[in-house]
């Protein structure tokens, strides 16, 4: 275990030393913030936030879509009457998906969420590409959100092109462009709400959160009154309770998975909760499951009361009232939809959020993994602590370490006689001849991580080939199976050596402690990538294309601008047990 200097010299080297660099600089790591990390030019946001004003955030970020548009799309391209059941399967792939952001989020309470979280487990490749695929789910669903308001407002003006003139939607003449002054408007009045202040934004969502569930439990008693009194139509269909297959069950829960994108904004405000450990995890927990029960109930009434076949996909819920001679309710159900924000979005847009959402997921589900079994053992610190971290190092070398195939280094990191002869190269590495574990039980240790690691990448690559051969339905038999085949073995390879081996010591002192534990590790965590995975795959092509696209022009912006700016870049790594000193041996330095 040694000290780590991210060189900035990239002019020096062989292209073998600079690809290393650029190699390793995917893997680059930040620390858990602490109270030290905080003190060094970090801006801390107030701490204001309750338990019942995380509820409010996640309920009010989640529900909505979910209800008043998708329940229209999905049950008449995708599931049919048994969009319930795809709504149940979605929900039960957030629910592992929060149980794992549940640690992660008392464990580093910080804003930043999958990205954060990311950063800290995996490195900083995969965050900058969670990170930029979260931006094309957040824009696509603002602005879908914003854009879905105009014509639910259109109807208290008295009709879909009723609209105040400087509120209308206009058409640029000769492009195929809709200029939507409606929905600029909002993203600044809800954009300058938010920079108010958190406690002020949170008591307006609270008040609209509790405005919208009000109008989703009249959906579900009037619904339900009317159902049993018209015999349930929508479920007297001669195509059955699954007109599409199993298949199209499952896709529809693909999309339906959007309706859950809302309750990981609980974890992203992590650095402005009272009391993170405690309150986090039951923020999550509460506010997913009151979305869950709701979408469920209402799916039920919406799809009994009209057949599939013949839903409006655009406002499904008040459509459907309206059939059965309810036109006052129309209005309710309008109110409700404007005070979620959720009321047309468009159905091709809603997969493209799924993907980064779902993608998220499934790296926080890694990152649990990687947590619990590999957690890092090294930790960055900025290059101002150079002074204490050789100081540090000196006190604990004793013999000289040889570098790089037998020279030896001054423990000092960047003597001068040391940098002379490391001329060229990016990284140095310092050995701690102290250690509190014996050398046997050192390589032992070695030997447990190297495994787990192997095991963790058997159970990405092998969930890979098995829900790409499970959904394969074009492949012939042989290679599908063949597919699955591979795939199921080293998932389950994986996960039984993994339920075999011993969890890392570190992972009971890594971070904030004293939070949530994710339970039924690493079977919770599996499962959840398996689940993931299959609902990306389930996906559509041109969701892919598009997607992928995006996610392209990521990869080159990290690679000629976010590479090379990072905030990590000049960092110097040491490992954690040392850290506490260094500061110490600083903070005795000043005074």
């Amino acid at each position: 275990m040694g000290i780590m200097v991210d060189s900035q010299d990239e002019g020096v080297g062989s292209s073998g030393g600079r690809c290393s660099r650029g190699f390793r600089s995917l893997m680059r790591r930040k620390q858990v913030d602490s109270a030290h990390a905080k003190g060094e030019g970090h801006h801390q946001l107030a701490k204001e936030l309750s338990i019942l004003q995380l509820i409010a955030i996640g309920v009010g970020s989640t529900i909505g879509a979910g209800v008043y548009v998708l329940v229209g799309t999905v049950a008449k391209e995708h599931s049919g009457p048994s969009l319930t059941i795809s709504f149940l399967i979605a929900g039960i792939a957030a629910a592992l998906s929060a149980f794992c952001y549940a640690e992660l989020s008392s464990r580093c309470p910080s804003a930043g969420s999958a990205y954060h979280y990311s950063y800290i487990c995996i490195g900083e490749g995969v965050a900058w590409m969670i990170g930029w695929a979260l931006i094309l789910e957040y824009t696509v669903g603002g602005s879908s959100v914003a854009r879905g308001i105009s014509p639910n407002l259109a109807l208290f003006f008295g009709g879909p092109d009723s609209l105040p003139a400087f509120l209308a939607r206009v058409q640029i003449p000769g492009l195929d462009v809709v200029v939507d002054p409606c929905a600029a408007i909002l993203v600044l009045v809800f954009t300058g709400l938010l920079c108010v202040g958190i406690k002020e934004s949170t008591l307006v969502q609270a008040i609209a959160t509790t405005l919208n569930v009000c109008v989703m439990v009249f959906v579900i008693i009037v619904g339900g009154y009317l159902g049993f009194q018209t015999g349930w139509v929508g479920y007297e269909v001669p195509n059955g309770y699954f007109p599409y297959g199993i298949n199209g069950m499952l896709a529809g829960s693909a999309t339906v998975f959007f309706a859950f994108i809302g309750f990981d904004s609980v974890a992203s405000t992590a650095e402005e909760v009272k009391d993170p450990q405690r309150d986090l995890p039951l923020g999550i927990g509460i506010a997913l499951s009151i979305c869950c029960i709701l979408y469920m109930l209402v799916s039920v009434v919406i799809v009994g009361l009209v057949p599939f076949y013949a839903m409006d996909p655009d406002t499904p819920i008040s459509s459907a009232f309206a059939s059965h001679g309810m036109q006052w309710a129309v209005y309710i159900i309008t109110a409700g939809a404007v005070t979620a924000l959720c009321s047309n979005l468009m159905g091709s847009i809603l997969p493209q959020v799924s993907v980064g959402t779902l993608l998220a997921f499934t790296i926080v589900a890694v990152s649990i993994l990687i947590l619990r079994y590999v957690p890092p053992d090294e930790v960055p610190l900025p290059s101002s602590l150079q002074a204490s971290i050789n100081s540090v190092s000196l006190r604990y070398s004793s013999i000289p370490q040889e570098i790089d195939g037998g020279n030896p280094k001054d423990p000092a990191g960047d003597s001068q006689d040391g940098s002379q002869h490391s001329q060229g190269k990016s990284e140095v590495s310092l050995q701690y001849p102290l250690n509190a574990k014996s050398g046997q039980h050192k390589l032992a240790e070695l030997k447990r991580r190297k495994t787990a690691t192997w095991n963790i990448a058997f159970v990405c690559v092998g969930v890979l080939l098995l829900t790409s051969g499970a959904s394969a339905e074009y492949l012939p038999c042989i290679p599908r199976f063949t597919l699955c085949g591979v795939g199921g073995a080293l998932t389950l390879c994986g996960l039984i050596v993994l339920s075999w081996i011993d969890q890392d010591d570190a992972r009971h002192s890594f971070g904030h402690t004293g939070g949530f534990i994710c339970p039924f590790v690493p079977l919770l965590p599996v499962a959840c990538i398996l689940v993931n995975v299959y609902l990306m795959i389930n996906l559509e092509v041109s969701t892919w294309m598009r997607v992928s696209a995006w996610m392209i022009i990521g990869v080159f912006v990290y690679l000629f601008y976010g590479r090379n700016n990072s905030s990590l870049r000049g960092a110097v790594y040491v490992p954690i047990a040392h850290v506490e000193e260094i500061y110490r041996s600083s903070a005795d330095v000043q005074f």
